[in-house]
């Protein structure tokens, strides 16, 4: 966020100003600049509300789901995984704490219950569903 304020050459009262709803201006800024302020300095703040999300990604000009997954990671602790052929995601709490290999499984986790519900939906699934 900081790097995006610098490069917009915004400070903290414009950021505030600028975090407008385009769907809802009637609204007005949703963030304070203490608010901001406490975001930009990793204080504890209160997670935001999607609408919240919606106005930051438009103020910093940034796409709304950049801003979500930071925000996901920042307030719910998921980091999201792509595997290596980017067609599979996951969510993960805690991937810091996996190393190369628990990733891997991660993976072929995904891709194995990909399949099974691939089969499922095709009625390949052996169950004479």
């Amino acid at each position: 966020m900081r790097t995006r304020m610098e490069q917009l050459g915004f400070g903290l009262r414009t950021l505030a100003a600028a975090c407008v709803d385009r769907g809802r201006p009637e609204d007005g800024p949703l963030w304070t600049r203490g608010t901001l302020d406490n975001l930009v300095q990793g204080r504890v703040i209160k997670a935001p509300t999607e609408q919240q999300i919606v106005a930051l990604a438009a103020a910093l000009e940034l796409p709304e789901m950049a801003v979500k997954r930071a925000a996901a990671a920042q307030f719910l602790g998921l980091t999201e995984h792509w595997n290596d052929d980017h067609d599979t995601r996951v969510l993960v709490a805690r991937i810091e704490e996996l190393d190369k290999d628990g990733i891997e499984e991660l993976d072929e986790l995904a891709q194995i219950v990909l399949r099974r519900r691939a089969r499922q939906s095709s009625g390949q699934d052996g169950s004479g569903k």
